[in-house]
């Protein structure tokens, strides 16, 4: 795919809409059980994608190796199952691989940066929701317990996630969210204040190109009233 470039800031940075596309199917518990099975076929690298405008690369320590990032922050539950696979061995799992992750609270502010949204500004600099380093566990997967993405002006729904192995970093990328699942939780109670995003995944700058391999498959928990998310990231080691 055609690599983005973003333009970091690290000041007061506007914030405004964003949407995704996949189908919805519902779950009757709030454990994500992703396939772990080998593949025997071909399996590509997944898309590099810009890690901006709000890495956060000074927070990446100890403080957020954690599987809950919600840290307080209100929304519907996203419990995330990520597996990392090795493009360079039959498509294998990586235990052991790092995942970083990182995305925007409800209403479209990040934490470690000042904001300005629909809200107003936020100084949200000494915070770190929505935040979280995992290892991928024998099965190659990394776990998080989150909220649904909120949307900011230019973007479509997303989360950024970086892959490292051994320290070095593997991939830079982003995951995408369904369209029509954007749509019906942004028409919820927790999120309508805002509004619907008018970014679309077919608009959206950086994702468009990269659907293919960065849209998950998002089901809905009819326990926990949320949703799972279920994704592949294929890294080459």
């Amino acid at each position: 795919m055609k690599r983005q470039t973003f333009i970091k800031k690290t000041g007061s940075v506007l914030l405004g809409p964003f949407v995704a596309l996949s189908c919805i199917k519902k779950s009757d518990d709030q454990s994500v059980t992703p396939s772990t099975a080998s593949t025997s076929g071909t399996c590509k690298v997944g898309d590099t994608e810009t890690d901006g405008p709000y890495p956060l690369y000074n927070k990446r320590d100890a403080s957020i190796t954690h599987t809950d990032i919600t840290e307080g922050k209100t929304g519907l539950p996203l419990s995330m199952a990520i597996t990392i696979r090795n493009i360079n061995n039959n498509c294998d799992v990586v235990p052991n691989a790092r995942v970083d992750v990182w995305h925007c609270d409800k209403d479209g502010y990040y934490s470690g940066y000042v904001n300005q949204g629909y809200l107003g500004n936020q100084d949200n600099t000494a915070k770190t929701f929505c935040r979280g380093i995992a290892t991928a566990d024998a099965s190659g997967v990394a776990r998080f317990q989150t909220i649904y993405p909120g949307w900011y002006q230019g973007r479509v729904t997303h989360i950024h996630a970086q892959i490292y192995v051994g320290g070095q970093l593997k991939l830079t990328t982003q995951i995408a969210f369904p369209e029509d699942l954007n749509t019906a939780v942004y028409n919820t109670d927790l999120y309508k204040a805002h509004g619907q995003n008018s970014t679309k995944n077919t608009t959206d700058s950086i994702i468009r190109d990269s659907l293919s391999n960065e849209l998950a498959t998002v089901n809905a928990n009819q326990v926990s009233g949320g949703y799972d998310l279920i994704h592949t990231i294929n890294i080459a080691v």
